[in-house]
């Protein structure tokens, strides 16, 4: 097995991009779990969405900023660090305040893999 086929190594500059998201998961060729990056603009949102459809559930770590997240309605302020979890039953959405944002976003299916005792 080569090193290429063990391990995949990229820079966040050198990741394929849609708009504000750069896709991790697609550029580290990842298959058990969801991972991108989103620049949040002044001004901008991400569209409500939940993850019920795909069974997911999902943290949002913020890298820079402080974002405000609607969910269910009621609206956080995240700070840098991780945050929020998310499951399934919860509709959200993430918003700025005044001030560009990044957040790491990290999900994978609930009936995924087994918790670790240890940690």
């Amino acid at each position: 097995m080569t090193d290429s086929q063990r391990f995949t190594i990229r820079q966040h500059d050198e990741f394929e991009r849609i708009g504000g998201w750069a896709l991790a998961r697609r550029s580290l060729c990842l298959t058990a779990f969801g991972m991108n990056v989103v620049d949040i603009e002044l001004g901008a949102t991400i569209p409500a969405h939940d993850e019920v459809p795909r069974d997911q559930e999902e943290v949002a770590i913020v890298l820079s900023d402080s974002p405000a997240m609607v969910i269910d309605g009621e609206e956080h302020v995240a700070r840098p660090a991780p945050r929020p979890r998310l499951t399934r039953a919860r509709a959200h959405r993430r918003q700025p305040r005044d001030e560009p944002a990044r957040a790491l976003i990290v999900s994978a299916p609930r009936t995924s893999g087994e918790p670790m005792g240890w940690a």
